[in-house]
C-alpha cells in the first residue's frame, strides 16, 4: 500500500517536472521572439533619431551664426555712430564723449579677443585710428579742467589752517588740511585719469599733472615769500634781515610740509584712485621742484661763508627741520617719493655739518684775533664777553647740539664731542688772552687783565647750563687761576711801595736781618738812634710818591666784578696798612717835631685805607 502511494507520488513529481521544463521553453521562445521584434523597431527608428539630432545641431549653429552676425553688425554700428562724436570732441558733452570712448574700447576688445574676420580687421583698423585722437582729447580736457580748478591757496585761508603747537602733537586731533581743488571737479578728473590710463597714456597724464600742480604749488610758496635762493644771494643779506628771513623760512617750512604737501598727497590719492604706485609717482613729480625751492634757502645758508653768528641761524633751522622729520617721512612715504624724502633729510645733515664746521672755524680763528688788541684799563676784553655770551646762547639749543654731535642725553653720561668743542673754544680764548696780556708794558695791568677776563669766563659759565658740561673741577681750577693773577698783581705792583716801608738800610741793627720785601716789613724792630732823620724823611717822601702814583694810575684801572674788586683792595690793605702803621709808629717820631710834619706823614691809617678804596673806581663813578 505504501509502496504504491510512493510510486504514485514519484510519477506525479516527474509529470510536474516535465511540465515546468515545457513552460520554461515556451517562455524563452516568447522572449526571443519579442527581442527580435524590438531590435527591428530600433533599427527602424535610429535613422529618424539621427536626422533629428542633426537638425538640432544645425539649428544651434544657425542661431549662433545669426547672433555672431548681429554682434558684428552691432559693433559696426557702434563704431560708425562713434566717429562723428569723436570728431566733434568733448564739446558735445563730456559724459556722452566718455561713453563713446568706452564703446570704441569695447569694439577694439571685441575684434581683438572674440571675433576675427576680414570685416572685423577693417573696423579694428579704424578704431585704432580713432583712439589716439581720443587720448589727446582726454588729455586736453584733463589739462583744461585741472588748470581751471588749480589756483594758489589764499594766504589768509592757509594761515587759518596752521595748527597750534599743542594740537599738532595730539594724535587724536589730526591736522585739518586746506582744499586744493573744488570737490565738484574730483569725480570727472578721476574719470579722465582712469580713461587715459586705460588707453596707456600714463606718462602724458603724469606730465600734465606735474606741470600744472607744480606751478600752482610754486605760486603758493611765492606768495609766502619762498623763492629759490643761491649762496651768493644769502651772503649779500644783512644779518638783521637774514634773521627775519630765517624765521619766515621756518614758518614756511612748517606750512609746506604739514599743509601744502600733505594736501597735495591727498589730492593725488583722490584723483588717481587705486593706482598706488602711479599716484605716488605723480605726487613726487608735482612736489619735487617746490621742495627743492624750499630747501634751497637752508642749503645756501649752510654753504655760505662761515661766520660765528651764522651758527644760530643754522641751529634754528636744524631744530625746525629735525622736529618735522616724522611729518616729512609720512608725507613722502613710498619708493616713488624716496628722492624727495632724501632731499629733505639731506638738509638736516647739511645743517648739522655746517654747524660743526662753523664752531670749528670759530675756535680756529680765536687765536688769530689781533694779539695787540687790549683794553687800556685791564677791563674785560670785548672778545671775552662776546665768546662767553656766545657759548651761553649756544646752550639755548642744547638738545639740538646733542643731536648734532650725536651725544647721549641721559643724565650722568659724559658728552665728549660737544664738551670737547666748547672747551676748545674757551682754551683758544684763554690762549689769546695770555698773548694779549704780554703786550702790556705795565706788568701788573697785564695780571689784572687776565684776572678780570678769566673771572668773567668763570662767572658766565658758572651761571649757565654750560657748567654741567665741564665737570666739577673746572670752575674751582679757574678760580684758582684768578687768585694766582691777583696775587701776582699784588706782588709786582705794590713791591716798590712796600719797599719804602722796609726797615732795611735804615738802622745798622737791622741791616741784613730781613730777607725780601715782605719779610723786612714784618721785622721793623724798635727805634734805633743810628737812623738819620733825613733818611726817614726821604723814605716818607718816597712812600708818598710811590703810593700816590699807584693810586693815581690805578683809579683808572677797572675791575668790573664788585666782589672781586673789594676782595683785591682788602688783600692789598691787609699787607699795606699794617706795614704803614708799623713804619709810622717806629719812625714817625723822628719827623713829628720837624717843621711841617704833615708834609712827610700825609696819611693816617684811615686815610690810607680810604685812598685804597678809590682804586679801580673811575668806571664805578661813570
Amino acid at each position: 500500500m505504501a509502496t504504491a502511494e510512493a510510486a504514485l507520488l514519484r510519477e506525479k513529481a516527474t509529470l510536474l517536472r516535465e511540465a515546468m521544463w515545457r513552460s520554461e521553453a515556451v517562455r524563452e521562445q516568447a522572449v526571443a521572439s519579442v527581442g527580435g521584434r524590438m531590435a527591428a523597431v530600433d533599427a527602424a527608428v535610429r535613422p529618424a533619431q539621427e536626422r533629428t539630432r542633426n537638425a538640432c545641431i544645425l539649428h544651434d549653429n544657425v542661431a549662433r551664426s545669426i547672433q555672431a552676425v548681429q554682434d558684428i553688425v552691432r559693433q559696426f554700428d557702434l563704431v560708425r555712430e562713434a566717429e562723428p562724436v569723436i570728431s566733434t570732441g568733448p564739446s558735445i558733452g563730456i559724459s556722452a564723449y566718455l561713453e563713446t570712448v568706452d564703446k570704441l574700447r569695447g569694439a577694439k576688445d571685441f575684434f581683438t579677443t572674440k571675433i576675427r574676420c576680414k570685416a572685423g580687421d577693417d573696423v579694428l583698423r579704424r578704431v585704432n585710428e580713432l583712439l589716439p585722437k581720443v587720448a589727446v582729447e582726454l588729455e586736453n580736457e584733463f589739462s583744461r579742467l585741472l588748470s581751471k580748478c588749480s589756483k594758489p591757496v589764499e594766504l589768509e585761508l592757509l594761515f587759518n589752517f596752521v595748527p597750534s603747537h599743542s594740537s599738532a602733537e595730539d594724535p587724536l586731533n589730526p591736522v585739518a588740511l586746506p582744499t586744493l581743488v573744488d570737490s565738484r571737479y574730483m569725480p570727472l578728473l578721476s574719470k579722465l585719469v582712469q580713461k587715459s590710463v586705460e588707453l596707456g597714456r600714463h606718462n602724458q597724464i603724469l606730465k600734465i599733472y606735474r606741470d600744472i600742480r607744480s606751478s600752482t604749488l610754486e605760486l603758493t610758496l611765492k606768495q609766502l615769500g619762498v623763492e629759490y635762493v643761491t649762496v651768493e644771494e644769502v651772503e649779500t643779506v644783512q644779518a638783521e634781515n637774514l634773521s627775519a628771513k630765517v624765521d619766515q623760512w621756518i614758518q614756511c617750512l612748517q606750512i609746506a610740509v604739514k599743509l601744502l604737501f600733505a594736501s597735495e598727497r591727498l589730492l593725488c590719492h583722490q584723483i588717481f584712485k587705486g593706482k598706488h604706485g602711479f599716484k605716488d609717482r605723480c605726487f613726487a613729480a608735482a612736489t619735487s621742484k617746490s621742495l627743492l625751492t624750499l630747501l634751497s634757502f637752508g642749503q645756501s645758508i649752510a654753504k655760505s661763508k662761515s661766520l660765528p653768528e651764522k651758527v644760530f641761524f643754522l641751529l634754528n633751522m636744524f631744530e625746525a627741520t629735525w622736529e618735522i622729520q616724522s611729518e616729512v617721512e609720512a608725507v613722502f612715504a613710498g619708493d616713488e617719493c624716496s628722492d624727495n624724502r632724501i632731499s629733505a633729510i639731506s638738509l638736516v645733515k647739511c645743517l648739522a655739518g655746517a654747524t660743526k664746521k662753523t664752531l670749528s672755524d670759530f675756535k680756529d680763528n680765536i687765536p688769530k684775533e689781533s694779539p695787540k688788541s687790549t683794553t687800556t684799563d685791564g677791563d674785560v676784553h670785548p672778545i671775552t664777553s662776546y665768546i662767553a655770551n656766545y657759548i651761553k646762547f649756544l646752550f639755548d639749543y642744547e638738545s639740538s647740539l646733542k643731536v648734532i654731535f650725536q651725544e647721549p642725553s641721559n643724565g650722568g653720561e659724559t658728552i665728549f664731542g660737544l664738551a670737547s668743542e666748547i672747551t676748545g673754544i674757551i682754551h683758544a680764548l684763554e690762549t689769546n688772552l695770555e698773548v694779549k696780556a704780554k703786550h702790556y708794558k705795565d706788568l701788573p695791568l697785564g695780571n689784572l687783565f687776565l684776572m678780570n677776563n678769566i673771572s668773567y669766563i668763570v662767572r658766565s659759565i658758572g651761571s649757565s647750563k654750560v657748567r654741567d658740561l665741564f665737570g666739577n673741577d673746572w670752575i674751582p681750577r679757574r678760580r684758582k687761576i684768578v687768585q694766582q693773577h691777583a696775587t701776582q698783581y699784588k706782588r709786582v705792583d705794590w713791591a716798590k711801595v712796600l719797599e719804602c716801608l722796609s726797615a732795611q738800610g735804615l738802622t745798622s741793627s737791622l741791616g741784613s736781618s730781613t730777607e725780601g720785601i715782605l719779610g723786612s716789613i714784618g721785622n721793623t724792630g724798635s727805634y734805633s738812634g743810628t737812623t738819620s732823620t733825613s733818611v726817614i724823611k726821604a723814605r716818607f717822601r718816597s712812600f708818598n710818591k710811590q703810593f700816590e702814583e699807584v693810586c693815581e694810575t690805578q683809579i683808572n684801572w677797572a675791575i668790573p666784578d664788585m666782589e672781586l674788586r673789594d676782595n683785591l683792595i682788602l688783600a692789598v690793605a691787609e699787607i699795606l696798612s699794617p706795614a704803614y702803621t708799623s713804619f709810622v709808629k717806629r719812625f714817625g717820631p723822628l719827623v713829628e717835631n720837624s717843621k711841617n710834619p704833615s708834609k712827610y706823614i700825609k696819611y693816617t691809617p684811615e686815610a690810607l685805607e680810604q685812598a685804597l678804596g678809590n682804586l679801580f673806581a673811575k668806571k664805578l663813578v661813570q
